[in-house]
């Protein structure tokens, strides 16, 4: 790739001014974006009233607070936790941490007031940021400064007063800057030690697969302490001064009108939440009738064919009304992440005139590794690994599958206090274990098969991904949550055979539910039934042999991946 191609050659221009070496630091990266685009708004949430923040107001703020934060004598390389509700106070207090030289600890809000006292007492914060509903839990005396991020507790965040500091005290990008703690699917969080160095040039470097610019706006609805969201919404919108929208709540009635109210470009969801929005339009599609529901899925057809094979993009005029109505006809991309998404919904969504990208990344890288371009995506795979990054896979089997290893700017420096588990994750040649299994082609476009510790070994010795099973079951209205398994009839018989846990959708079912007698016998013979009609498009050593109807939901993580370990421990 030649330089003067690259996403980051802007930077040029400031180098040996705001920032030395290869890359800025987070904060010199805002106060870049701050100088090319002062007046634009950076950071923005409706309440229900629009209330934003340009960028020169933004860094006022991240300049007072990170004065302050000196002031009450946190230092360079201290831990500070953040933990709260998407909102712009959230994002000032992330920077504002950086600014001031220490290393930002975003906890997740959804945790107890136990459970993040907990994992701020294993990173030794010495200061809190938190929304007001917890701030009661947790005693002043036990931070340097505590902080809320609403109004109504005393101090909170904007009526903070100091001297602000002129210039960011975190110059160095290979210093520390965030520790991540993992959402624990599957037992004990580790935290995630990521510098500098690691997020922006992650950030940056994703560009050359994804075209952004200074006129987007990024939705930040999934929970911004995760990766995925922190790097690209918050991260990636603040390096080009784009907009970010703050999403309060995860209610679809709010979320569509947050999108046509901020006219957003860049939506970023998990896959769950782009089934839904999707099962919403074509469920008023079918409303229309049969024959016009034909003639619209004819001409989606039609639209994606035309895009694949001519690289035009005729859905947005085709189907105008119908992303009017959805709310998504200024959507620009769509990214889906946290999980694989069923090639069915990807390129329904292309052919209803969406772009729409699929990444693949984890929280020790940053997170993203790979991304689909939207103008030679393949459908089936998670995207093509980014410049700059190796990616090898370790011990294939026949089929060019093992365990996915990554070597490249954006993997962490390890786990926090952790030697042992971060010795474990690496190679002697220092490529990072994923724990994910997949496969390269050769355009070096990276497909996933599923999770090594997930792994079932049937009788026959053939080795099944839970999540390649999971993926077929995601189009069914009828299923709320999936998790496959596998169990054994006898221990004595080596190999495992296949087990479905699933939780209804009980909004569809509300009918059912209310005959207490045979309610439940069709529920279960309409879940029955559509693993039947699954197991038929699936090998005979995939297919599932017994049904699990659960009458709760299955515990989840805040980016809506089940959790197997409280799901094995508790069944």
């Amino acid at each position: 790739m030649k330089r003067n191609t690259v996403p980051w050659q802007f930077l040029d221009d400031y180098r040996g001014s705001l920032f030395t070496g290869e890359w800025p630091t987070v904060p010199q990266l805002f106060t870049i974006s701050t100088q090319r685009y002062p007046e634009s708004p950076c950071f923005t949430v409706y309440e229900p009233d629009r209330v934003s923040l340009s960028y020169s107001e933004a860094l006022e703020r991240v300049r007072r607070i990170a004065g302050y934060l000196r002031q009450r004598g946190i230092a360079p390389g201290e831990r500070v936790g953040v933990s709260g509700a998407n909102s712009p106070e959230w994002a000032v207090a992330y920077l504002a941490v950086l600014y001031a030289g220490a290393v930002v600890v975003p906890i997740d809000y959804a945790l107890s007031a136990a459970e993040i006292r907990g994992l701020l007492s294993s990173a030794g914060a010495k200061a809190l940021f938190i929304d007001g509903e917890k701030y009661d839990a947790f005693i002043r005396e036990d931070f340097s400064s505590l902080v809320c991020l609403n109004p109504g507790k005393d101090p909170y965040i904007y009526d903070l007063e100091a001297d602000p500091l002129e210039k960011p005290l975190a110059v160095d990008d290979e210093e520390l800057a965030a520790i991540l703690y993992t959402s624990g699917t599957t037992g004990r969080p580790k935290g995630v030690m990521l510098t500098h160095r690691n997020l922006v040039a992650d950030c940056l470097i994703a560009q050359a697969n994804l075209n952004i610019y200074h006129s987007d706006v990024f939705y930040a609805l999934l929970p911004i302490h995760h990766s995925y969201s922190m790097l690209a919404v918050f991260i990636e919108s603040l390096s080009v001064g784009a907009e970010t929208v703050f999403g309060k709540r995860m209610v679809v009635k709010q979320i569509l009108h947050d999108l046509k109210a901020a006219n957003v470009t860049m939506f970023l969801g998990v896959p769950m939440l782009f089934n839904r929005l999707l099962q919403g339009i074509m469920k008023g599609i079918r409303a229309k009738g049969p024959v016009v529901y034909g003639i619209i899925r004819g001409l989606m057809f039609l639209s994606g064919t035309i895009k694949v094979l001519f690289r035009v993009n005729p859905g947005k005029i085709l189907f105008k009304s119908v992303l009017d109505k959805a709310s998504l006809a200024s959507i620009r991309i769509c990214i889906s992440g946290g999980g694989p998404l069923a090639p069915s919904v990807f390129r329904q969504y292309n052919q209803l005139g969406i772009d729409f990208v699929q990444g693949y990344g984890l929280t020790e890288t940053s997170p993203i590794v790979a991304l689909n371009p939207k103008e030679q995506y393949k459908v089936r795979s998670v995207g093509r690994i980014l410049p700059g990054t190796e990616v090898k896979i370790l011990d294939p089997d026949s089929e060019g599958r093992g365990e996915i290893a990554i070597k490249g700017p954006m993997v962490m420096r390890g786990y926090y206090q952790m030697p042992e588990e971060t010795a474990e994750v690496f190679t002697d040649d220092g490529f990072f274990r994923t724990g994910d299994v997949g496969y390269l082609d050769r355009d070096n476009y990276l497909y996933l098969t599923g999770r090594a510790k997930n792994l079932i070994v049937t009788e026959g010795g053939k080795n099944v991904y839970p999540e390649e099973l999971e993926d077929a079951f995601q189009l069914y209205n009828e299923i709320e949550q999936i998790m496959i398994r596998g169990f054994t009839l006898d221990k004595r018989t080596p190999g495992e055979r296949i087990e479905a846990l699933i939780y209804p959708n009980r909004d569809l079912f509300e009918e059912d539910l209310r005959d207490e007698d045979e309610g439940d016998h069709r529920i279960r013979a309409r879940i029955e039934a559509i693993v039947a009609e699954v197991n038929t498009k699936l090998h005979s050593y995939q297919k599932i042999e017994r049904v699990t109807v659960l009458d709760t939901p299955m515990e989840m993580t805040t980016t809506k991946k089940i959790r197997r370990h409280v799901v094995e421990k508790n069944s």
